[in-house]
């Protein structure tokens, strides 16, 4: 790893002007040791190509995926055409909706071209965020959702909070399992722990919801989903592992518009009505859409040129140790 910048020089500046030059993005004067204006064109072309900010400055992360590809070569085509293998039965140039976990986007594709895209955030690295990969299909839409806290996370984050302090977290309901609201001043909190709390946490519509204005729904044994999110900033980043493991979508009107295309005569106009009336509402769609998310550090963009992408979860040397194992 290392930074290096315009005008920086030195025997590192040579190195990697030569792995540029050798994956096909020309950088000028092969034994030039100053960091010039076209080795930072040829810089600013790569991390545009691996879907890093395409700033023309070598940093530490710029670097390593110019060293992972020279260190990676066919071993990451092998890996992304075992899991390619893996959609066999799926019709990839039906529509549908194709999540790239490790290039942060989604996009919708018909007939083998791409009708839509927007950024996305995924779930964090730790081992019980990590947004898994599977195939499945949206069936509606849910328009001012109301968020009901997995329980993992109300006991874990939310109910320590509550027995230092019942009016902490003002902006969750405790429910029970009834769906009645319960006042605070008439529970105990202290008397709970993870395993015997008998009340869910639950968000009311609203902008600030942490689902946003609209969730898309393929009901799973994971309960993960696309959503909105009120946290817009973090689409600026180029890494984007930040939710709990359901996948944050940057233009979510966006989305329902395209998925209700073959729904409502005005798509548009359908999904604002809802919206408008401020109450939770579920769309279904006249067709489920498949939706795969997948994890492809290594896949073709719609020209054909082959993209790489960071393995944010660490999950190819896994699948490339199998292939050895089965020869």
């Amino acid at each position: 790893s290392g930074l290096w910048r315009p005008d920086s020089e030195g025997p590192p500046v040579l190195h990697l002007r030569a792995r540029l030059a050798a994956m096909g993005f020309a950088a000028g004067d092969p034994a030039n040791p100053r960091y010039d204006a076209a080795l930072k064109q040829a810089v600013t072309a790569y991390q545009t190509r691996v879907g890093l900010v395409a700033d023309g400055i070598a940093g530490p992360r710029t670097v390593d995926m110019v060293n992972r590809r020279v260190a990676g070569g066919d071993r990451d085509i092998l890996v992304s055409l075992e899991r390619l293998r893996w959609l066999a039965g799926h019709d990839l140039n039906a529509r549908h909706v194709w999540v790239n976990l490790p290039e942060f986007n989604a996009r919708i594709v018909e007939n083998g071209q791409e009708v839509f895209v927007t950024r996305t955030v995924i779930g964090m690295k730790g081992e019980e965020y990590r947004t898994p990969e599977f195939s499945d299909g949206i069936e509606y839409m849910v328009v001012n959702p109301r968020w009901n806290v997995p329980r993992s996370m109300t006991v874990r984050d939310y109910l320590p909070r509550l027995k230092a302090n019942r009016h902490a977290v003002s902006h969750l309901d405790v429910v029970d399992g009834a769906g009645n609201v319960i006042p605070r001043d008439r529970i105990d909190f202290s008397r709970y722990d993870a395993r015997n709390f008998p009340y869910r946490l639950r968000q009311k519509p609203s902008q600030d919801n942490a689902l946003g204005l609209v969730k898309f729904m393929f009901p799973n044994p994971w309960n993960i989903y696309l959503h909105d999110t009120p946290t817009k900033h973090l689409f600026n980043q180029s890494s984007r592992a930040h939710s709990n493991g359901c996948i944050r979508i940057g233009q979510p009107f966006e989305l329902a518009y395209e998925l209700l295309r073959d729904t409502a005569p005005d798509p548009r106009a359908r999904f604002h009505a809802a919206l408008d009336s401020g109450r939770e509402t579920w769309l279904h769609l006249s067709q489920e859409v498949p939706v795969h998310l997948v994890y492809f550090t290594t896949f073709p963009d719609a020209e054909g040129v082959i993209r790489r992408y960071p393995d944010v979860y660490d999950r190819d040397e896994l699948v490339y140790a199998a292939l050895m194992r089965a020869g």
